[in-house]
């Protein structure tokens, strides 16, 4: 999205090419005079920054727009440029700048595509759909939209919607990079995996989003033979083309496949590689103060002092803990019930902790935020996030949020739904903790970089978890995953007794349930449960002793 160039260039950018990145930036043409000479020295400078943007250059892109808007406030393109540069770290002020640039444009498509798209980041999918649909509406055959809007309706489980979109998408244009790779998303998330190999296959044989589609295609079944594909990807990672996020999506590709063949030791040198060239760093100490403040500001007699808080409604269920715990699975189960919904991971709870401040940035000024709350704010807080969960699933009696890192809002859930089911997902710490390090995670995971960081990082999240514990005593379901696999069916029934709900055999058979699974977990939930799991890590021992002795006494050897 970031690298877009609107048609709405044309109307403020009124001669020239836009110049090389190379170079200083150039000084405002003007400062003063007619509006004419003004709009040419905004317009230069927007050449610049979008200039910028394409090269990466990302804070000077950001300098530059900010200098458009100090003299030109209501600059239809510097809002939108600077949306989609925000949507880096602040999904908050991209949808506040995308917005003032729909405000100003109403009539530009791409506007609407970008803010509509900056809604699907943070889960809002109804607003996401309507600025994606009039996007159409303005401008029917934009491949861009109908692509954005199938993967809005995959990630809203709505997939069967989002198939008919990308089928016309690739009528118009073939070889346009979202379309085969969004197809393939679609079908897979209805678990009609063989169609959506076809499609990846097609786009690696066209030469579109090669290491994308690799990365994908290996996700979809576990290898027992070497695949012709391992020695395609080698040879593709030996591109001196090959940019650093096509890098580390074939070396996941790879350690995948090498992992399934069990050759482990090559396997965990292409995890290795994936993680340096991913550039992504994480501050341990600042995370630890944040935890700290947590714990300090969420004590027993400060939550005893707002009993009578938020919403009594028992329709939130919270599916939280370590990514690759074991969460999907569990939302699976549950959802398999005819009276629950499972949402997948939605943002709206982690929307709300930053609206009031609960960042980790501000870690060690928590109090303050967090006493914000009145009892009056938290009601409205709670029916606004129950009508954001009933646009979902009006009928259902619970509906699953799995969004692992919840585990750090749990003081928050306690104050707007204090008859909120809480489920724990926990896992043998070695194992989740490299399941974790051989995914293909986001920058906001960066915890997940290099194996000490993520020990320690383990660490902080169990003493968290051990303090809710203790505030909430008897809230939270602890769902081991090696209790699950053990024995799914007494393990599944007590999770459903916990959601106060009658067993039903749906449960059992979870991975026959229709509807759209869209994590790193997708092709496993399609399968009845197994063991392989359960201790993987002794296949990487040598590998990974720096994990294991960052997690110090958690790691059960």
């Amino acid at each position: 999205m970031n690298n877009r160039l609107p048609p709405a260039w044309s109307k403020h950018i009124k001669s020239g090419p836009a110049p090389k990145a190379k170079g200083p930036i150039l000084k405002p043409i003007v400062t003063q005079g007619n509006a004419q000479t003004r709009a040419q020295a905004d317009d230069a400078l927007l050449k610049q920054a979008y200039a910028h943007q394409q090269a990466k250059r990302l804070d000077e892109a950001q300098d530059l727009c900010l200098r458009v808007l100090a003299r030109t406030p209501n600059h239809p393109l510097a809002l939108y440029i600077l949306g989609t540069l925000y949507l880096r770290y602040d999904d908050e002020m991209a949808l506040r700048y995308l917005a003032r640039a729909v405000g100003e444009e109403p009539k530009n498509p791409y506007y609407h595509l970008s803010l509509g798209e900056a809604y699907v980041k943070v889960s809002e999918y109804s607003p996401a759909i309507k600025h994606m649909q009039y996007a159409l509406e303005l401008q029917p055959g934009l491949v861009e939209a109908l692509c954005a809007l199938g993967r809005a309706y995959t990630q809203f489980d709505k997939p069967d919607l989002a198939l008919p979109l990308f089928e016309k998408a690739l009528k118009i244009n073939r070889d346009h990079p979202k379309v085969r790779g969004g197809l393939a998303s679609a079908l897979a998330g209805l678990g009609r995996m063989d169609e959506a190999a076809v499609y990846l296959k097609e786009a690696i044989d066209r030469r579109i989003g090669v290491p994308a589609a690799y990365n994908d295609l290996v996700q979809m079944r576990k290898f027992t033979g070497e695949p012709e594909e391992l020695q395609s990807i080698l040879r593709e990672l030996g591109n001196p083309k090959l940019d650093s996020e096509g890098s580390q999506l074939l070396h996941l590709a790879a350690g995948k496949v090498l992992n399934d063949l069990k050759r482990y030791g090559e396997a965990f040198d292409h995890f290795n590689k994936a993680k340096q060239v991913s550039g992504h760093q994480f501050d341990i100490d600042l995370y630890r103060r944040w935890i700290d403040s947590l714990i300090e500001t969420f004590t027993p007699d400060f939550l005893a002092a707002r009993a009578g808080y938020g919403n009594p409604s028992e329709v939130p269920v919270f599916v939280v803990g370590m990514p690759r715990s074991g969460t999907t699975l569990t939302e699976q189960i549950c959802a398999s019930h005819p009276d629950v919904h499972g949402a997948g991971e939605l943002s709206k709870l982690r929307r709300v902790a930053n609206a009031i401040g609960l960042k980790t940035s501000s870690a060690g000024y928590l109090k303050q935020p967090v006493m914000s709350i009145t009892k009056d704010l938290s009601r409205t807080l709670s029916e606004e996030h129950l009508s954001y969960l009933s646009e979902r699933a009006p009928a259902a009696l619970r509906v699953v949020d799995k969004m692992p890192h919840n585990f750090e809002m749990i003081g928050l859930i306690g104050l707007l739904f204090p008859n909120a089911r809480i489920i724990h997902c926990r896992r043998d710490a070695i194992d989740n903790c490299v399941s974790c390090f051989v995914q293909n995670f986001s920058e906001g995971h960066s915890y997940n970089t290099d194996l000490k960081t993520l020990g320690l990082y383990y660490r902080e999240y169990d003493r968290l978890m051990r303090h809710w514990n203790e505030v909430f005593p008897g809230l939270i379901f602890e769902n081991r995953y090696e209790t699950l696999v053990d024995d799914q069916e007494a393990q599944s029934r007590r999770l459903i007794d916990y959601l106060g709900l009658p067993w039903d055999d749906a449960c059992l058979r979870f991975f026959d349930r229709d509807g759209s699974v869209n994590t790193p977990s997708r092709w496993q939930v399609r399968q009845p449960i197994y063991k392989s799991s359960v201790k993987r890590w002794k296949n990487y021992e040598n590998e990974i002793q720096p994990l294991i002795r960052s997690l110090g006494d958690l790691a059960e050897i």
